[in-house]
């Protein structure tokens, strides 16, 4: 399997900059392809979908695209495919039709491990209809989720099940799919927060147990948009607020107003060119993307190797807190004497860009315990080389001294 790093990395103008980035957790770059889909579709005949002239198809064309591409993407059905502007407005969007179906005794279940979009709207949502809420940890010390605590989280009381499919904080995969089981077993949904999950894995929601996942094409060299895929049967069952003129189907009764298509069809670009990271490869577009994403996490789990080598020649000076068995290629550290937010300010003068803060992680940000206000962030993406590695690795020894 081929993994010609560069010439994908010939594909993205920004990286003609020299910078090294260690900051797609947050956002990724984008290749061409993508800003050439959003401006073919912007400059072509466009306007509100329909089928009679040829912008009003292009748009249809536009959103019907985007569903398949999704749909092929984390193995969902297209007519359960559902746009959003973000992760965190799609989770709000649809908690608010799913509390309606609530009642004072129930529970819900967040966890310590989440970026914040998976467990506020929960907590909010829970405290408006007198819902219990009940929380799974995870051990510092290790960065894996605690068994006992899913067993005590998870009642015949449990509605739903919030759970990430890998931290941004410190990369944890969770059990997801044995989360699942158990929230299933008491008949409850398992919503999975899969922005930062579906940047560094091959995604399969039936295969996770997942009733609901979300992701945002940015995090994997996409437009800045959101994603939510779901049976469209369960779609059926939820009732948002919305227009009385606009649509009831779904999935477009949960796309408020009229839709970027532009953006959409960036979006599928995005899909397209990680299907087409690995030349040569067979199959539909579904079997082209199994095989990119599984050279993506050979190349990212090599380099996240060398990076953790580099590390622990730094001895003391550096504490990793990314420590679980499976995890994605994110490392979050800190600096024992010394104020991460300063290194990442030394660090951005050498054209190296490793952010400083917590990440909207504030529950497992507060569960390590850290000294800091803040934890370095490395993160690796499909276009990261040995070079921006040990550019790093050099800037955190000048840091140190």
């Amino acid at each position: 399997m081929t993994y010609d790093i560069d010439e994908l990395r010939s594909h993205f103008p920004s990286l003609r900059s020299g910078l090294a980035h260690f900051d797609g957790p947050g956002g990724t770059q984008a290749p061409r392809e993508v800003a050439d889909a959003i401006a073919a579709t912007l400059t072509a005949p466009l306007s509100n979908r329909g089928t009679v002239g040829p912008s009003e198809r292009n748009a249809d064309a536009a959103v019907l695209a985007f569903r398949r591409a999704y749909a092929d993407l984390l193995g969902a059905d297209p007519a359960g495919i559902v746009y959003g502007r973000s992760a965190t407005q799609l989770t709000y969007d649809l908690s608010r039709p799913l509390a309606r179906t609530w009642a004072p005794g129930d529970e819900v279940v967040v966890s310590r491990l989440d970026h914040d979009a998976n467990v506020r709207p929960w907590v909010q949502a829970a405290a408006a209809t007198g819902v219990t809420v009940r929380w799974i940890d995870f051990d510092p010390a290790t960065g894996e989720v605690d068994p006992d605590s899913v067993a005590q989280a998870i009642t015949p009381r449990t509605r739903l099940v919030a759970v990430t499919g890998a931290s941004n904080l410190i990369g944890t995969r969770p059990p997801v799919a044995e989360i699942a089981a158990a929230a299933h077993a008491v008949g409850a949904l398992v919503w999975v927060d899969g922005v930062h999950h579906a940047a560094h894995s091959f995604v399969d929601v039936a295969a996770l147990g997942a009733d609901v996942y979300v992701c945002s094409p940015y995090k994997f060299l996409g437009p800045h948009c959101a994603v939510l895929a779901a049976s469209p049967a369960l779609l059926e069952t939820l009732h948002p607020d919305k227009l009385l003129p606009s649509t009831d189907v779904v999935p477009e009764r949960f796309e408020l107003g009229t839709l970027p298509y532009e953006v959409m069809a960036g979006a599928t670009a995005a899909v397209d060119f990680l299907a087409g990271i690995v030349p040569g490869t067979g199959g539909n577009r579904r079997a082209r993307l199994r095989a990119s994403m599984e050279a993506v996490d050979a190349h990212e789990l090599r380099l996240r190797r060398r990076l953790e080598d580099g590390l622990a020649e730094l001895g003391d000076a550096v504490v990793l807190h990314s420590r679980a068995a499976d995890r994605t290629p994110t490392l979050l550290l800190t600096l024992p004497g010394r104020r991460t937010a300063d290194a990442y300010a030394f660090l951005a003068t050498r054209g190296v860009l490793a952010p400083a803060g917590s990440f909207y992680a504030w529950e497992p940000f507060q569960r390590l315990g850290v000294a800091d206000t803040h934890g370095l962030r490395l993160g690796l993406a499909p276009y990261s080389t040995d070079d921006d590695v040990d550019r790093a690795l050099a800037g955190l020894r000048a840091f140190l001294g």
